[in-house]
């Protein structure tokens, strides 16, 4: 009751506000925002003015906003460093055998992890489950699957470059 109730007098503002903090870009306002609300179902207290709420919750969104775009911003870095290391191209005229090679190379590592590690990939990536499912079947904490996830992307991207660097040229 005291969350819908929060809900339907803050979410509208809230999103307006973030889209104003975000120039229009609503995938990154929706990322905050999503972020903004879970920060405070987990800090929540007792206000007693109005206004220091607002300015409590704009403090929460900004700081969401910020965290998010500096995870879009690693996450585009790392893409680009992988593809300068690897020398693939993923525009229109990348060369069909290096994307080959490197699927084969993904999907022969994928194969090689521990099983767990393996289920945890396959739930993630193949069959699109979200972090929040995954920890649910795990009976484990959505923070503890992402560390996992991050762990074992390493690994894999570890693996297939060492295997891209040792492979000789054609």
């Amino acid at each position: 009751m005291a969350w819908r109730t929060f809900y339907n007098a803050y979410f509208d503002r809230l999103w307006r506000y973030l889209l104003v903090v975000a120039a229009g870009n609503e995938d990154a306002a929706r990322e905050a925002l999503q972020a903004a609300l879970v920060r405070v179902t987990r800090h929540i207290r007792v206000f007693y003015d109005e206004n220091v709420l607002w300015s409590w919750l704009t403090v929460l969104a900004r700081s969401a906003f910020a965290d998010e775009t500096k995870k879009r911003r690693r996450y585009f870095s790392f893409l680009d460093r992988f593809t300068r290391h690897a020398k693939i191209e993923f525009d229109g005229a990348s060369d069909s055998r290096t994307d080959e090679r490197l699927g084969v190379f993904l999907e022969r590592h994928v194969a090689l992890l521990p099983p767990d590690e393996r289920k945890l990939i396959v739930q993630k990536y193949f069959a699109r489950c979200s972090v929040r499912e995954i920890a649910g079947e795990l009976q484990t904490t959505e923070k503890a699957v992402e560390s996992k996830l991050s762990r074992v992307r390493r690994k894999l991207k570890d693996a297939v470059l060492a295997e891209l660097n040792h492979e000789p040229r054609t």
